[in-house]
């Protein structure tokens, strides 16, 4: 048995939904936090991850990022050597979703010359009357910059996995 390392930085603006994700991601959505204090810097959560069909894993580092300008300097260090990357905007908030060309900047920054996997994800899909960022428009905006795309609710997710 292998077991893999990995290093994933999740960076976004504040209040999109990055803490929410990384711990229901974390907890295999076993848990809902109701109420988030703001990140300050990063906080780093571990998950092993099995590696499907193979009796190998990844140990999964997810570098939590705060998402205010105020940390930004704070967070060059810590995203030093990442594998991967997850750039999280809110589709109800049309500032957060422009901000992510300058969210992915920062991270290829750290990794000159090197296709740095990664992947867009719009979060808040259940408040479907206050959608204001279009899926077809960011998944064309994560094509362009070889991401791959997801939308998701951590609040939809987490009432799914406890109804059924």
């Amino acid at each position: 048995m292998v077991k893999l390392a990995a290093k994933c930085i999740l960076a976004g603006d504040s209040a999109v939904g990055k803490s929410a994700l990384a711990q229901m991601f974390r907890n295999d959505g076993a848990h809902f936090q109701k109420n988030y204090t703001l990140t300050t810097g990063v906080e780093l959560l571990v998950k092993t991850v099995p590696i499907p069909e193979m009796s190998d894993s990844v140990e999964l580092f997810l570098f939590d990022s705060a998402g205010k300008e105020l940390f930004s300097e704070m967070l060059e260090k810590l995203w030093e050597q990442p594998n991967a990357l997850c750039i999280i905007y809110d589709v109800t908030n049309e500032q957060s979703f422009s901000n992510c060309a300058k969210w992915l900047e920062k991270l290829r920054a750290r990794t000159p010359g090197i296709h740095l996997p990664g992947v867009l994800v719009g979060n808040k899909t259940d408040l479907i009357g206050r959608r204001v960022v279009e899926q077809s428009r960011a998944q064309e905006w994560a094509e362009i910059h070889g991401l791959e795309y997801c939308e998701t609710s951590v609040v939809s997710v987490f009432f799914f996995l406890h109804l059924y």
